[in-house]
C-alpha cells in the first residue's frame, strides 16, 4: 500500500478549534461568539493575544466588531478587539499604499486611540499596549523615544516575557522602518539573555535574521548580490544562535506540547535551523512540528509549502 503523500497544514487558527469557530462567526456578523471566546480565554496572556490577533486580521474586512461595541460600548474585551482590529486595517491600508507611502495619519492617530482606550478599560491586559507599539511603527517618523519606552514599560509590567511585545519592538527598531540591524540585534539578544530557560524570547534572534534577510532581499540590485544571501543562514554567527536558542528555549522546557500561539516561534526556529544545514537541531524541531506549519517565514524563502516539504525529505522526517 503505497504512503500517504505528506502535506503540510498552514492553518492560521494554529490549531486552535475554538477560536477557529470564532472566527466563523465573524462572516455572518455574529460577535457573540467573539465575546465567549475571549471570556473564556480568560487572563492566559499567550492564547488571549494569538486570538485577538487572529480575530483581528478577519474582523478587519467586516463590522463584526463595531456591532458588538454597539450593543457593549464598556465591554473590555471588545475594545480591546476593536484596538487590534483598527491596528490592522491601518496596517492593510499601508500594505495597499506600497513601502515608503505614508498613509492618512488621522487613521493612525485613530488606531492609537483605540488602543489607549482599551488599556484604560481592560488594565491587566499587556494585548493594547502590543497592538500600540505595533501601530507606532507607522508614523513616518516613528515616534519620541520616551513615548515609546513609557508604552514599553506598561507591556513588560505587564507580560515581561511576550513573545509577540519584543518581537513589535524589534520590528520597530529594524533597519526597515526606524533603526537599524545593529540596534535591532542588541535588543533581541539583551531579551535572549535575561529570559529564563524554556522562555522563548532566544528566538527573537532568529525573527531578527530573517528580518535583515527581508532587508538586504529588498536593497539587492541583482543577481548576484540575492545568490550571496545564501550565505545568510550558514554563517558562524547564525549557527551558533541556532545551538543557543534551542539549548535555553527547547531544552529548557518543561511542557513538550506546542500551543497554537508558540507555533509561529517554532517554525522560525526550525526554519533557521534547517538553512544552517543543523540535522541534530532540525530534524527533532520537524518532527515536533509535524504538519504544522506557518507561511512565515518559509515563504521569504520560497514557496512555504514546498520548502516545509524539501526540508522534511531533507532531513528523512518520518511521515
Amino acid at each position: 500500500m503505497a504512503r500517504d503523500r505528506f502535506a503540510p497544514e498552514f492553518d492560521p487558527d494554529c490549531g486552535d478549534v475554538p477560536l477557529t469557530t470564532a472566527r466563523q462567526d465573524i462572516v455572518i456578523g455574529r460577535w457573540q461568539g467573539l465575546r465567549e471566546l475571549l471570556r473564556a480565554t480568560g487572563p492566559e496572556w499567550l492564547s488571549r493575544g494569538h486570538r485577538v490577533r487572529t480575530l483581528a486580521q478577519a474582523c478587519a474586512g467586516s463590522s463584526t466588531v463595531e456591532s458588538w461595541l454597539a450593543a457593549e460600548p464598556h465591554n473590555g474585551d471588545a475594545l480591546v478587539l476593536r484596538a487590534a482590529t483598527e491596528t490592522a486595517r491601518a496596517f492593510n491600508l499601508a500594505i495597499a499604499a506600497g513601502r515608503g507611502v505614508p498613509i492618512d495619519q488621522r487613521r493612525i492617530d485613530a488606531a492609537v486611540m483605540a488602543c489607549l482606550q482599551a488599556a484604560e478599560a481592560f488594565v491587566d491586559d499587556p494585548t493594547p499596549w502590543i497592538s500600540l507599539i505595533s501601530v507606532a511603527r507607522l508614523y513616518p517618523a516613528g515616534v519620541r523615544r520616551q513615548e515609546l519606552g513609557r508604552w514599553w514599560d506598561e507591556l513588560h509590567g505587564r507580560d515581561p516575557y511576550s513573545v509577540e511585545g519584543h518581537l513589535q519592538v524589534l520590528h520597530y527598531y529594524s533597519s526597515r522602518w526606524h533603526g537599524s540591524n545593529g540596534l535591532m540585534y542588541d535588543f533581541a539578544r539583551d531579551a535572549a539573555g535575561v529570559a529564563p530557560p524554556g522562555c522563548a524570547l532566544p528566538v527573537l534572534v532568529q525573527y531578527a535574521r530573517v528580518e535583515e534577510y527581508r532587508a538586504a532581499a529588498d536593497a539587492a540590485e541583482d543577481r548576484r548580490t540575492s545568490v550571496g544571501l545564501g550565505q545568510h543562514w550558514k554563517n558562524d554567527g547564525a549557527v551558533s544562535d541556532v545551538r543557543r536558542t534551542w539549548q535555553r528555549w527547547i531544552v529548557g522546557r518543561t511542557d513538550h506540547t506546542v500551543a497554537p500561539g508558540e507555533l509561529r516561534d517554532l517554525n522560525y526556529l526550525t526554519h533557521a535551523a534547517c538553512h544552517a544545514g543543523l540535522h541534530e537541531i532540525a530534524l527533532p524541531l520537524l518532527e515536533m512540528l509535524d504538519r504544522r506549519g506557518t507561511r512565515t517565514p518559509w515563504s521569504y524563502t520560497g514557496d512555504p509549502e514546498r520548502e516545509f516539504t524539501k526540508w522534511r525529505k531533507e532531513f528523512k522526517v518520518r511521515v
